[in-house]
Protein backbone atom coordinates (compact mmCIF):
# COMPACT_ATOMS: atom_id res chain seq x y z
CA UNK A 1 0.00 0.00 0.00
CA UNK A 2 1.14 3.63 -0.84
CA UNK A 3 1.81 5.62 2.01
CA UNK A 4 2.13 2.82 4.42
CA UNK A 5 5.24 1.90 6.72
CA UNK A 6 7.02 -1.59 6.29
CA UNK A 7 7.38 -3.17 9.49
CA UNK A 8 9.71 -1.70 11.80
CA UNK A 9 11.92 -4.69 12.22
CA UNK A 10 12.75 -4.63 8.55
CA UNK A 11 14.54 -1.25 9.13
CA UNK A 12 17.40 -0.94 11.16
CA UNK A 13 18.94 2.61 13.14
CA UNK A 14 20.90 4.86 11.17
CA UNK A 15 24.21 6.49 11.98
CA UNK A 16 26.57 7.62 9.77
CA UNK A 17 28.15 4.20 8.75
CA UNK A 18 25.10 2.34 8.21
CA UNK A 19 22.64 1.80 5.41
CA UNK A 20 19.02 1.81 5.69
CA UNK A 21 16.95 -1.58 4.61
CA UNK A 22 16.89 -4.12 3.37
CA UNK A 23 20.83 -4.49 3.52
CA UNK A 24 22.08 -4.99 7.13
CA UNK A 25 25.84 -3.19 6.77
CA UNK A 26 27.11 -2.70 10.05
CA UNK A 27 29.87 -0.49 10.85
CA UNK A 28 32.38 -2.56 10.78
CA UNK A 29 31.82 -3.43 7.45
CA UNK A 30 31.78 0.17 5.83
CA UNK A 31 35.06 0.76 8.05
CA UNK A 32 37.62 -1.21 5.37
CA UNK A 33 39.74 1.65 5.32
CA UNK A 34 43.21 0.34 5.67
CA UNK A 35 46.87 0.68 4.80
CA UNK A 36 50.01 -1.21 4.69
CA UNK A 37 53.65 0.49 5.37
CA UNK A 38 57.46 -1.16 5.63
CA UNK A 39 60.42 -0.28 7.08
CA UNK A 40 64.04 -1.73 7.23
CA UNK A 41 65.07 -1.57 11.11
CA UNK A 42 68.84 -2.21 12.02
CA UNK A 43 68.69 -4.34 14.63
CA UNK A 44 67.56 -8.13 14.39
CA UNK A 45 63.57 -9.37 14.61
CA UNK A 46 63.66 -10.45 18.04
CA UNK A 47 64.85 -7.17 19.28
CA UNK A 48 62.61 -5.01 17.59
CA UNK A 49 59.64 -7.17 18.37
CA UNK A 50 60.50 -7.17 22.19
CA UNK A 51 61.51 -3.35 21.86
CA UNK A 52 57.94 -2.64 20.44
CA UNK A 53 55.98 -4.66 23.81
CA UNK A 54 58.32 -3.91 26.35
CA UNK A 55 57.03 -0.07 28.21
CA UNK A 56 60.49 0.97 29.00
CA UNK A 57 61.71 0.17 25.26
CA UNK A 58 58.56 1.15 23.65
CA UNK A 59 58.93 4.67 25.95
CA UNK A 60 62.62 5.13 24.74
CA UNK A 61 61.76 4.83 21.02
CA UNK A 62 59.18 7.35 21.48
CA UNK A 63 59.53 9.59 23.55
CA UNK A 64 56.45 8.92 24.85
CA UNK A 65 55.12 6.93 27.89
CA UNK A 66 54.03 3.88 27.16
CA UNK A 67 52.45 1.28 29.56
CA UNK A 68 52.45 -2.80 27.87
CA UNK A 69 51.53 -5.52 29.01
CA UNK A 70 53.08 -7.87 27.07
CA UNK A 71 50.29 -11.41 26.78
CA UNK A 72 47.38 -11.41 24.89
CA UNK A 73 44.60 -9.82 26.07
CA UNK A 74 47.16 -7.34 27.80
CA UNK A 75 45.97 -3.81 27.14
CA UNK A 76 48.43 -1.42 25.84
CA UNK A 77 48.40 2.57 26.50
CA UNK A 78 51.11 4.29 24.39
CA UNK A 79 51.95 8.24 23.84
CA UNK A 80 50.46 9.35 26.94
CA UNK A 81 47.26 7.73 26.65
CA UNK A 82 46.52 8.92 23.10
CA UNK A 83 46.79 5.10 21.85
CA UNK A 84 44.95 2.54 23.69
CA UNK A 85 43.97 -1.16 23.18
CA UNK A 86 44.51 -4.38 23.62
CA UNK A 87 47.24 -7.25 22.29
CA UNK A 88 45.07 -9.71 20.21
CA UNK A 89 47.47 -12.47 18.99
CA UNK A 90 51.11 -13.15 19.66
CA UNK A 91 53.95 -14.80 17.67
CA UNK A 92 56.71 -14.80 19.15
CA UNK A 93 59.49 -12.13 17.30
CA UNK A 94 57.47 -12.78 14.18
CA UNK A 95 53.76 -10.85 14.65
CA UNK A 96 51.83 -8.77 16.96
CA UNK A 97 47.88 -8.14 16.62
CA UNK A 98 46.02 -5.04 18.67
CA UNK A 99 43.13 -3.78 18.82
CA UNK A 100 43.78 -0.03 18.58
CA UNK A 101 42.37 3.30 18.75
CA UNK A 102 43.31 7.33 19.47
CA UNK A 103 41.66 9.97 21.46
CA UNK A 104 40.49 10.99 18.09
CA UNK A 105 38.15 8.39 17.14
CA UNK A 106 34.84 8.98 17.80
CA UNK A 107 32.74 7.18 20.98
CA UNK A 108 30.68 5.20 18.36
CA UNK A 109 33.85 4.00 16.48
CA UNK A 110 34.65 1.01 16.99
CA UNK A 111 38.96 -0.20 17.23
CA UNK A 112 40.63 -0.59 14.34
CA UNK A 113 43.47 -3.29 14.03
CA UNK A 114 46.94 -2.89 13.68
CA UNK A 115 49.19 -5.91 12.38
CA UNK A 116 52.81 -6.03 12.58
CA UNK A 117 55.14 -8.08 11.47
CA UNK A 118 59.19 -9.17 11.31
CA UNK A 119 60.76 -10.57 9.25
CA UNK A 120 65.04 -10.92 8.98
CA UNK A 121 66.83 -9.02 6.30
CA UNK A 122 70.44 -8.99 6.13
CA UNK A 123 71.37 -12.08 7.35
CA UNK A 124 69.12 -11.88 10.07
CA UNK A 125 71.07 -8.44 11.60
CA UNK A 126 68.35 -6.49 10.19
CA UNK A 127 64.34 -6.58 10.24
CA UNK A 128 61.23 -5.38 7.74
CA UNK A 129 59.03 -4.16 9.46
CA UNK A 130 55.45 -4.33 7.69
CA UNK A 131 52.41 -2.57 9.47
CA UNK A 132 49.03 -3.20 8.29
CA UNK A 133 46.16 -0.92 9.88
CA UNK A 134 42.36 -1.70 8.88
CA UNK A 135 39.55 -0.68 9.96
CA UNK A 136 40.07 2.89 10.43
CA UNK A 137 37.23 6.03 10.36
CA UNK A 138 36.62 6.95 6.91
CA UNK A 139 39.28 9.89 5.77
CA UNK A 140 41.93 9.18 8.44
CA UNK A 141 43.90 6.84 6.54
CA UNK A 142 46.75 9.32 5.65
CA UNK A 143 47.18 10.79 8.88
CA UNK A 144 47.65 7.78 10.78
CA UNK A 145 49.62 6.48 7.86
CA UNK A 146 52.01 9.74 8.19
CA UNK A 147 51.99 9.47 12.07
CA UNK A 148 53.35 5.82 12.15
CA UNK A 149 56.05 7.18 9.67
CA UNK A 150 56.73 10.30 11.87
CA UNK A 151 56.36 9.22 15.27
CA UNK A 152 57.06 4.76 15.02
CA UNK A 153 59.65 4.18 11.99
CA UNK A 154 62.36 7.15 12.22
CA UNK A 155 62.23 6.80 15.92
CA UNK A 156 62.76 3.08 15.75
CA UNK A 157 65.10 3.42 12.77
CA UNK A 158 67.07 5.93 14.76
CA UNK A 159 67.07 4.36 18.46
CA UNK A 160 68.65 1.08 16.75
CA UNK A 161 70.99 2.96 14.86
CA UNK A 162 73.78 1.26 16.82
CA UNK A 163 71.77 -2.02 17.83
CA UNK A 164 74.43 -3.56 19.40
CA UNK A 165 74.26 -0.91 22.30
CA UNK A 166 70.53 -1.95 22.27
CA UNK A 167 69.81 -4.53 25.38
Amino acid sequence: MIGKKPAASRYIRVTRWQIVHPFRFERSFLMQRQFSISATISAPPDKVYEAYLSSREHAAMTGSAAKIENKVLGRFMAWDGYITGTITELVKNRKIVQTWRTTEFEAEDPDSTLELTFDAVQDGKGTKLVLTHKNLPEGTEAEYKQGWKDCYFEPMKEYFKDSKSKP
